[in-house]
């Protein structure tokens, strides 16, 4: 699921595309901020589509295989016992994945040759042999199977990636975020009544997870220019053309939260930021947003404009 590092991604990305905008509107960008965060559960419910029409394509492999000029027996009688698997039938019965497919429309007629690639792949896979030569199959013997298709057959495939490159401007950040969102449904999905298995959730309080984001966008734009004062102030040494725009942004959200949030230790604030900028800004940008954060920081301090709610919270 979003954790609160992702959703700082999500806010930062959003800036980014408010300051790069020729005619930033801030309700239009807010509303691509709470897009983004929704087309990680849509991706999420693709993905979950693209297992179950792996497992649908023995159908037509099956039909192939006995119209072949010359069929084997076993051809004539191939073993269609995956369309029996545990997880997909109680996913295929399951009312909010049902509603989430119907939402998004989503169908892969667009691309009948992933699905059938994929199915090769798996097809000649010992692991799927293994799993159709099983007598005493589970419910959690089901999901390793299923758990392989994710992992060694989809997540291996470059024409999958390609697909889901095209349909998912994000796709490269979000992916670790839809294995977490993944991992949760086969953990979730634990019963044998299919009305009891659960998807997974986007975030673990998408109320407070909203607010949180939505506040910190907000925030970050109504006080950009006091924020950009305070670290023009710290780096008067510095041209502003040789300053990253991604490490300025960090900075202001990092402020932001200093002086903002009043929940969130200050460690807290730092380390995440200094952890984003190893994935999102340059080699030397996480001592350089470290050290122009701690003399920011140190004067308001001393200036007692932060206020934390819990004993600490300043310093841990």
């Amino acid at each position: 699921m979003l954790n609160r590092r992702h959703l700082r991604v999500k806010v930062l990305q959003a800036l980014y595309a408010y300051h790069q905008s020729e005619n930033p509107d801030p309700r239009q960008h807010e509303k691509n901020l709470l897009q983004s965060v929704e087309k990680v559960y849509e991706m999420y419910i693709w993905m979950l589509s693209l297992i179950a029409e792996v497992t649908s394509y023995a159908v037509i492999d099956a039909e192939d295989r006995k119209n072949k000029h010359l069929p084997t027996a076993e051809d004539l009688k191939p073993n269609l016992k995956i369309l029996e698997n545990r997880f997909i039938t109680s996913l295929n019965k399951n009312e909010e994945y049902l509603t989430a497919v119907k939402k998004y429309k989503i169908s892969w007629s667009f691309d009948p040759e992933l699905a059938k690639s994929l199915f090769t792949i798996l097809k000649n896979a010992p692991e799927y042999t293994e799993y159709l030569q099983k007598t005493d199959d589970t419910l959690h013997s089901d999901k390793d199977l299923i758990k392989f298709i994710f992992k060694k057959v989809i997540l291996k495939s470059l024409l999958a990636e390609q697909v889901f490159e095209d349909k998912f401007i994000f796709w490269p950040v979000d992916k670790d975020v839809l294995q977490a969102l993944i991992a949760k449904t086969f953990k979730n999905f634990s019963f044998d009544n299919p009305k009891q298995n659960k998807l997974a959730e986007i975030t673990g309080n998408w109320d407070e997870d909203r607010e949180f984001i939505i506040d910190l966008f907000q925030k970050a734009i109504r006080y950009d220019a006091e924020y950009q004062e305070m670290i023009g102030k710290k780096t008067q040494n510095w041209e502003p053309d040789r300053i990253a725009m991604m490490d300025t942004l960090l900075m202001k959200m990092a402020i932001t939260e200093f002086v903002n949030f009043t929940s969130i230790p200050v460690k807290v604030t730092i380390n995440e930021y200094l952890e984003i900028s190893k994935e999102f800004s340059t080699p030397k940008s996480n001592s350089f947003i470290n050290g122009i954060l701690d003399k920011i920081l140190f004067e308001l301090k001393a200036e007692n404009v932060i206020r934390k709610v819990g004993r600490g919270l300043i310093d841990e």
